[in-house]
């Protein structure tokens, strides 16, 4: 069950998701358990957006997401000061199963993820667009690719310039946290 640290007006929340339904999570804020409702399929920065929080509804205006950075979220006529960090995975078990993983396939991974210019999936997610072959030269923050996990999309970069040396991944792939995507060296 991802786990994000989040700041909201400067006081330290807890929040866990799991995907329960095509618009619906079961959440713990703070530990304390509630579900919540998606009231429509894209998350348009330009315009509110309807959640159910219990059975309570909220119109809600989000900014593009940055991790590590702080976005005003506009909640009916409140605004909140908001910071999401990285997310971390808990040892949980739900009902939904990772991506499959052939044994060929988690032994690269796992020599992979230390291999200097790794660059690894932050979330689980599917591919929607990779952005570089091998041999290309990217700059640092040039975005290599795009993964969509709970309806957001979201870039991956490099973190540095460099040549790309393996690309792991193919539009539409299935991809866990931490799996191997880039090498750039």
């Amino acid at each position: 069950m991802p786990s994000y640290e989040t700041q909201v007006d400067g006081k330290p929340r807890q929040i866990e998701l799991t995907k329960t339904a095509q618009n619906t999570f079961a959440a713990k804020i703070d530990g304390k358990p509630c579900k919540i409702t998606l009231e429509t399929d894209r998350i348009d920065p330009e315009q509110a957006l309807t959640i159910k929080i219990d059975e309570k509804t909220y119109k809600v205006k989000l900014p593009k997401i940055e991790q590590e950075k702080t976005i005003a979220v506009e909640v009916e006529e409140a605004t909140f000061k908001v910071e999401v960090k990285t997310p971390s995975r808990k040892q949980v078990l739900t009902s939904f199963e990772p991506a499959p993983t052939s044994p060929a396939r988690k032994a690269a991974t796992s020599k992979q993820a230390t291999a200097e210019g790794a660059i690894t999936a932050p979330m689980t997610g599917k591919i929607v667009s990779v952005k570089v072959k091998k041999g290309d030269t990217v700059k640092a923050n040039q975005v290599l690719c795009i993964i969509e996990a709970m309806k957001m999309e979201n870039e991956i970069t490099a973190l540095r310039a460099g040549t790309v040396q393996e690309v792991n991944i193919e539009d539409g792939q299935p991809v866990n946290e931490g799996e191997t995507l880039f090498i750039v060296a």
